[in-house]
């Protein structure tokens, strides 16, 4: 039995919904697969932040999915994130969607730093309409600290 549309797009909201809400890791990780080896990236300079431009594999270790959004946590912090725009691809399984929110640097040189970011979610789901892949990439971003670095990497 393939997957519908509408699971895919059920799946994905359900992560978008955890993240805007402010999840815990294990209710992020709860719309990953358990039958396939899982992975997060999200696109970006390295030097910029420790969860930027670096593979994320697996449920073990400090190149895990669950350590990506234990650096996510621990670097940030949200509010006002929404989505909308979702495109579905049933062939292939997957679902891209754009979201938006107000970020605020909380850790290191940077605390304190705010900024409006837009930003797109590339998931890859498997049989049972759980996430295989994750991918997130800035898009467009006013005011903050990736602002100058994200105008460098364009030039």
């Amino acid at each position: 039995m393939s997957v519908t549309r509408a699971q895919l797009l059920a799946s994905a909201h359900a992560l978008c919904d955890a993240f805007a809400s402010k999840a815990d890791i294990d209710a992020l990780l709860s719309n990953f697969s358990s039958t396939h080896q899982i992975s997060a990236f999200e696109h970006g300079e390295p030097l910029l932040a420790p969860f930027l431009g670096r593979s994320f594999t697996g449920l073990r270790g400090s190149q895990s999915v669950p350590a990506y959004f234990s650096l996510l946590q621990q670097h940030l912090t949200y509010s006002d994130m929404s989505f909308g725009e979702w495109v579905v691809d049933t062939d292939v399984r997957k679902v891209c969607v754009k979201g938006c929110a107000q970020f605020t640097w909380v850790e290191g040189e940077g605390k304190g730093q705010s900024w409006h970011e837009k930003f797109i979610y590339l998931l890859d789901f498997d049989e049972a309409a759980k996430i295989t892949d994750y991918q997130g990439r800035i898009i467009r971003q006013e005011r903050g600290m990736f602002s100058s670095a994200l105008r460098d990497q364009d030039s």
